[in-house]
């Protein structure tokens, strides 16, 4: 029999591609949804991607679930071998209420968990977020951040996304030493993901490439991010499932850091007849624009700041080196413009 997957969250932009390889690889897909009116939507995003779209309606199959409900989950988890949770809030503006996005994702973590170890599945891949590793200032001693290093949750000038999904990330640990120690949990830490997406649905990782291509602001921040092509990070969870070395770990899935400066002037260069600005905005500029502009607001922490990472596990982990980052944000924003979504 083929193995069974259970993808929550499957209408998401990570969550598409991983369905994609996960039925190129031959697993069979059973994905979550808050609503199975989605259903179409992701089995239209992945069939024209397909090794072999023949049986796709028995090789891909949805049920409805709410990480914040425990109704369904025991149903749900019936004849799978592996646990891939990917569901998780992730809002382009922080909320004022930090418990909007803190209490879904830790609750939802645990949610699943316990619905896995009713069922006895054994195998468990979550998504997670290098915000759960690099929210903090890195320690003295270190050199970059690495799998070993912890946002601290307790960190004022962190985001409440990152305190989410450090508290998730967290709790997932916690839960499976202290209550399902057969339960062998690989996390997977992606960066900032860019790259096509599989459809039109698409997350806030995308969102900050349509906002470049938009030209909404007049200089761009003095801002950035561990970029990672999405299809990397897809193909790291599907990995991971039968590699028992991976057991118990964290793996940082990025690629390099991108300056937002950076991003603008790859899609400049690829879009030259676009008005792309890529004039680098003073800190103190971006400081007054974020006093009306809660997107902006959120990142006046990281000014400036230039994150270093070792990724030299995921490497390891892939065999090989990681797609560019620079030719995932161009992809994004090829997307964006080509579909006529700017």
């Amino acid at each position: 029999m083929p193995t069974t997957v259970l993808l929550t969250g499957a209408s998401g932009y990570i969550a598409k591609h991983i369905a994609l390889q996960l039925l190129n690889a031959g697993y069979h897909v059973r994905g979550t949804l808050r609503s199975l009116s989605r259903a179409s939507e992701v089995t239209d995003a992945v069939q024209p991607h397909l090794n072999n779209a023949s049986d796709l309606e028995g090789r891909l199959r949805f049920v409805a679930l709410d990480l914040a409900s425990d109704d369904g989950w025991d149903a749900a988890m019936e004849g799978v071998d592996v646990l891939m949770h990917t569901a998780s809030p992730f809002p382009m503006v922080q909320p004022k209420n930090e418990d909007e996005v803190i209490g879904p994702a830790v609750d939802g973590a645990l949610r699943a968990l316990r619905a896995a170890k009713a069922a006895g599945i054994t195998r468990v891949v979550m998504t997670s977020s290098t915000a759960a590793i690099s929210g903090s200032p890195l320690p003295a001693d270190d050199t970059a951040y690495d799998e070993t290093n912890w946002t601290e949750p307790d960190d004022q000038n962190i985001t409440p996304y990152a305190k989410s999904k450090t508290l998730a990330e967290l709790a997932a640990w916690d839960y499976v030493r202290d209550h399902a120690p057969e339960i062998e949990l690989t996390v997977i830490n992606p960066g900032f993901v860019v790259g096509a997406p599989l459809g039109r649905g698409f997350g806030t990782s995308v969102a900050v490439i349509e906002r470049i291509l938009r030209a909404k602001d007049p200089m761009v921040p003095g801002f950035g991010f561990t970029a990672v092509d999405v299809q990397d990070v897809a193909e790291m969870h599907v990995a991971v499932i039968d590699k028992p070395g991976t057991h118990g770990q964290r793996i940082m899935t990025v690629d390099q850091f991108m300056w937002f400066a950076d991003m603008a002037k790859v899609i400049k260069a690829a879009h030259p007849g676009r008005k792309v600005v890529t004039r680098v905005a003073p800190d103190f500029v971006v400081k007054f624009l974020g006093l009306f502009d809660p997107a902006i607001r959120s990142i006046i922490p990281a000014l400036g700041k230039r994150e270093k990472v070792d990724n030299s596990r995921a490497v390891a982990t892939l065999g090989r080196g990681m797609r560019q980052a620079p030719k995932a944000v161009v992809a994004t924003a090829t997307y964006l413009i080509e579909n006529k979504i700017v």
